[in-house]
């Protein structure tokens, strides 16, 4: 059955992916983004849609609207971006969330918040899972992203619990695909642009440090199974549990684009996670989550589309 669903953050990176699927689904889509960093360019090809609608809105400020459904997106996701107003980025996940919450119980919605691996803060166990509480600092660089995603993590079960609210939390790991922003400074489109463009691959610290990357269909998947299961809150982790190390990616992306840069080495930022990998176990049971696509094949998606996009 058609539902009338709300996105905030849809003209985002992985926001824009979601709104294209709800849409193909056949559900009316509410497309909600301040463009802070979400491009209308992301949702262009949507806007002649009868069942899309986009609103310039930012979640701090209060929304009446009505709606089945709350997917809520909003937030700079990348440290180049939520460091560059980190008050901003706290009022996104604090003030935001409440009134994103507040909206769900007004119209009894269901809504489900995109959290982040980042709540795991710099892991002192690996692979992580739902469990864990994390090792956050709670004064550095990066606390207004992590400690604002694990507030927002709390508001959610606080109104579960006080309010009934129908809640479902996943943390996210690190995702990546076509419509990235060139500049996002996360290290696949990092990687990426400095090859297409011929300049050195940068890689801050030995490079020993492991990420796992999710290609953005997998996880739009992982979402939208999520948000449709029945009496499971969660939080859930949704990623890719492949490791790699950060040079391994560099050098997958040397070979793919076949550039000639070299790949240099730079000072470590402070609070930079040595080891991430999500434990996929509750999302596998609960979800039947099965990333499928592999890294060199979503690599090669990602590089096609930053040839056509970069200008």
């Amino acid at each position: 059955m058609s539902k009338r669903i709300l996105i905030t953050g849809g003209a985002g990176f992985i926001g824009s992916h979601l709104c294209e699927r709800l849409i193909a689904e056949g559900n009316e889509v509410i497309c909600l983004d301040n463009l802070h960093t979400g491009r209308k360019k992301n949702i262009s090809h949507l806007l002649n849609n009868q069942g899309f609608e986009f609103l310039r809105h930012d979640i701090t400020d209060p929304l009446k609207i009505e709606v089945d459904q709350i997917y809520n997106m909003a937030c700079p996701a990348s440290p180049v971006h939520y460091q560059s107003n980190p008050i901003k980025t706290i009022k996104t996940n604090v003030l935001g969330m409440m009134n994103m919450l507040g909206l769900a119980k007004r119209v009894n919605a269901r809504i489900l918040q995109a959290s982040t691996s980042e709540v795991y803060g710099n892991p002192l166990e690996h692979p992580q899972n739902e469990s864990y509480w994390g090792n956050v600092n709670t004064i550095g660089i990066r606390s207004c992203y992590d400690e604002g995603k694990r507030v927002a993590e709390t508001l959610c079960f606080d109104y579960h619990r006080n309010h009934y609210v129908d809640i479902r939390v996943i943390r996210i790991f690190n995702t990546y695909g076509p419509k990235m922003l060139p500049n996002d400074g996360r290290v696949v489109s990092n990687f990426i642009v400095q090859a297409l463009q011929g300049n050195d691959i940068t890689i801050y610290g030995d490079g020993s440090q492991t990420r796992s990357f999710c290609y953005v269909d997998d996880l739009v998947d992982g979402i939208i199974s999520m948000m449709e299961k029945d009496n499971f809150t969660g939080p859930v982790n949704l990623g890719n549990d492949g490791e790699f190390t950060v040079k391994e990616l560099a050098e997958h992306v040397v070979r793919l684009t076949g550039t000639k840069s070299k790949i240099i080495y730079k000072d470590l930022p402070s609070d930079d996670p040595s080891r991430r990998k999500p434990d996929l176990t509750l999302a596998k049971k609960e979800l039947n989550f099965q990333p499928k696509v592999k890294l060199e094949q979503g690599l090669a998606k990602a590089i096609e589309y930053f040839k056509q996009n970069l200008n």
